[in-house]
């Protein structure tokens, strides 16, 4: 067996989704022979702090990132591990994005309280139609707040915060009806059995890159960029690279109700490229949402044209008035 080379530490946040993302890499990187034995450095977040403010009330957009970039770019870390879809769509400088892993399953999805956790089969929109009127729901999320008061306005929407155990401890409490997860963040904790329904892509589309882990190193470290390489999924890198692109024409992130999907589909001659958008006013009522078609060498362009075409058809009104409401707070 090849020697081991001098450490190559990977900075990650400290939940346990976080870790498990983190030692996923780590895995994947011991599994090359010679390469850098891994080291997790755990870092806290401005997220992480703050735990009795909503999300959407934090000002910036880095605040489950920002640390961890800056123990990157100042080499306290060699590599950062980051859930994609927190990482923002303009790259800080002197940073990159040296490797996007596989995706898992990008779908929402709708956790019921342990004794009703049976209620609605897996696969389903079921369990979110069933809900009796004025059911408490948790979540944290600005878009999902709104696509569920879009479908059912009728819910009690409450805000959720926490990592993914905590926040299946307070449902389990009473606290809450249900609550709305990322499906691959349930599941890669071995939780899959708690999920109650899966959230549609036709009502439900989910965060841009959900379900991805974007691995970001310095810009011009070429020998971590070599071992990192090899953890780079082409297919998820495509997709994520339209979602991330149609983000960042809209000027969104977390402040911002957009949910897109991108799925490589395959085809004769040649496999294309499928774009769903959907963009919501804050309180569900008004959505801009389309379908754009493409192939697979124009992503960055397929994610701007979809973009302007949301835009041109009421996104901007509510984009407007949702700066107005922020403005307002």
């Amino acid at each position: 067996m090849s020697p081991r080379r001098p450490g190559l530490r990977i900075g990650t946040r400290e939940s346990a989704l976080a870790r498990w993302q983190a030692e996923h890499v780590a895995s994947a990187l011991r599994s090359l022979p010679g390469a850098p034995e891994p080291e997790l450095v755990l870092i806290r977040t401005e997220g992480d702090r703050i735990q009795d403010v909503p999300l959407s009330q934090v000002q910036g957009k880095a605040f489950f990132t920002k640390e961890i970039e800056d123990a990157l770019l100042m080499g306290e870390v060699d590599v950062a591990v980051h859930s994609l879809k927190d990482l923002a769509t303009q790259m800080p400088g002197g940073l990159a994005l040296g490797a996007v892993m596989e995706r898992e399953d990008p779908r929402d999805a709708l956790l019921l309280a342990a004794e009703r956790g049976s209620g609605a089969p897996a696969g389903s929109a079921a369990g979110l139609e069933a809900l009796p009127r004025g059911a408490r729901i948790g979540t944290s999320s600005l878009r999902r707040r709104a696509f569920l008061a879009r479908w059912r306005p009728d819910l009690d929407l409450a805000e959720l915060r926490g990592n993914v155990p905590t926040r299946i401890r307070k449902l389990d409490e009473g606290q809450y009806d249900g609550i709305v997860l990322a499906a691959a963040g349930v599941k890669r904790l071995g939780l899959a059995h708690r999920i109650s329904a899966y959230l549609p892509f036709e009502t439900f589309l989910p965060a841009v890159s959900q379900g991805a882990i974007g691995v970001q190193i310095r810009a011009g470290d070429v020998q971590t960029a070599s071992w990192v390489g090899h953890l780079e999924h082409p297919p998820t890198r495509l997709v994520t690279a339209a979602e991330r692109a149609l983000l960042r024409t809209l000027e969104g992130g977390c402040h911002v109700p957009v949910g897109a999907f991108c799925e490589l589909v395959p085809g004769s001659p040649k496999a294309r490229l499928r774009l769903r958008a959907s963009l919501s006013s804050l309180d569900g009522r008004v959505v801009a949402e389309g379908e754009r078609w493409g192939s697979p060498e124009e992503a960055d362009g397929l994610g701007v044209a979809l973009a302007g075409e949301l835009l041109e058809a009421g996104g901007r009104e509510i984009l407007d008035g949702i700066r107005t409401t922020a403005g307002g707070r």
